[in-house]
């Protein structure tokens, strides 16, 4: 029996991935049921559920306005980050330099590729890791226990843009412009949280954390069954930094003193979080956080992710814990590892709902 039942979900799933359409496929086809393969055993149904019942947490906020040229905004924007990276490893920045215009269009060039017709999205899902622009549903759909309410977009933008014709054209204007916006702020936020562990300010950027970016472009369809299922499932991210935009709707939530904490919508902010390779090279000193998106019954929503990785090196690069923020006191924490070991590893730990970075400490 135990067979039969694997092979009707392999079966189910193998089917729902030859559509190509993905998630929005199955909204679009009018179902009101999910699919079995896509309900989660292991989540809480009134925890599964988007709330307001945590907004006495003040989320970290950090207004970047003249910390270039004010010696003492500065000083209170690095102790700020300091703070909000060793409590919650998350915080959000305003006045961060991206105009407006370009955060609307990049949310608009994500609707537009998802609004493209099955035909003409077709032509973009693959499997193909090797592939530039990858968009699919799941990118584990195959192999984790419960699949989520999330298609995808993955495309590595830096240290080398990609071609032209490697792009679709309803969002390849706006993927170029809005990449070189946000390499340029995360060398900001690099300097920022070198200054925030006692650092010279191009610590980090020395290091190549700020080489590298890949963009992840998600449309969490609306949800028939909204508790029975989840966006993403619990995680941190396996860089060194996330900059994050999303369109103002609600169920990104964090973990913090163990219990979940909504992200507060703030117009014109960018949520910002650490990800473990920074937890890594700072000793423990900065937390990965964990986080989740939950999803509702009534909108879809779309999330920007660009990470800060260089995959270009991620076979050569050894990256250890820094050597001014260990001591005799407060030894290493980690082994050296490269990002290829740590990708490996963390992939295979994420399908089965756990942390990766606890193999790699000493």
């Amino acid at each position: 029996m135990a067979t039969a039942n694997l092979y009707s979900r392999e079966a189910e799933v193998k089917a729902f991935d030859e559509t190509k359409t993905g998630v929005k496929g199955l909204i679009d086809s009018g179902i009101t049921h999910l699919p079995k393969f896509f309900i989660n055993p292991q989540i809480d149904p009134h925890q599964a559920l988007i709330s307001s019942e945590n907004v006495q947490l003040e989320f970290p906020l950090l207004d970047l306005e003249g910390v270039a040229d004010d010696p003492i905004k500065r000083k209170a924007v690095v102790d700020a980050a300091r703070v909000a990276s060793e409590t919650w490893g998350f915080f959000q920045v305003i006045n961060h330099g991206i105009p407006e215009v370009v955060l609307d269009e990049m949310i608009g060039g994500v609707r537009r590729f998802f609004g493209l017709d099955d035909e003409e999205r077709k032509k973009w899902y693959t499997r193909d890791a090797n592939a530039r622009f990858v968009y699919n549903s799941n990118f584990d759909l195959h192999k984790s226990p419960a699949a989520t309410w999330r298609d995808t977009v993955f495309c590595e933008m830096a240290p080398h843009l990609p071609q032209p014709d490697q792009l679709p054209s309803v969002c390849r204007d706006i993927m170029v412009e809005y990449t070189k916006q946000v390499m340029k702020l995360g060398r900001s936020l690099f300097q920022i949280l070198s200054e925030a562990l006692g650092l010279k300010a191009d610590h980090l950027i020395d290091m190549k954390c700020a080489d590298g970016m890949a963009m992840l472009m998600h449309y969490y369809p609306e949800c028939p069954q909204p508790e029975l299922t989840l966006g993403t499932p619990k995680h941190a991210d396996s860089d060194f930094l996330t900059v994050l935009l999303t369109d103002q709707i609600r169920g990104l939530q964090v973990l913090y003193q163990n219990q979940w904490a909504d992200v507060p919508l703030v117009p014109g902010a960018l949520v910002v979080n650490i990800g473990d390779l920074l937890q890594l090279v700072t000793n423990d000193r900065f937390v990965s956080a964990d986080h989740r998106v939950l999803v509702n019954s009534s909108r879809s929503r779309v999330a920007v992710a660009c990470f800060f990785r260089n995959d270009a090196i991620r076979s050569t690069e050894l990256y250890r814990p820094i050597e001014e923020l260990v001591s005799e006191d407060d030894p290493p924490r980690y082994r050296a590892t490269t990002l290829d070991e740590y990708i490996t590893h963390y992939i295979f730990k994420r399908q089965h709902g756990s942390s990766a970075l606890s193999h790699f400490r000493v």
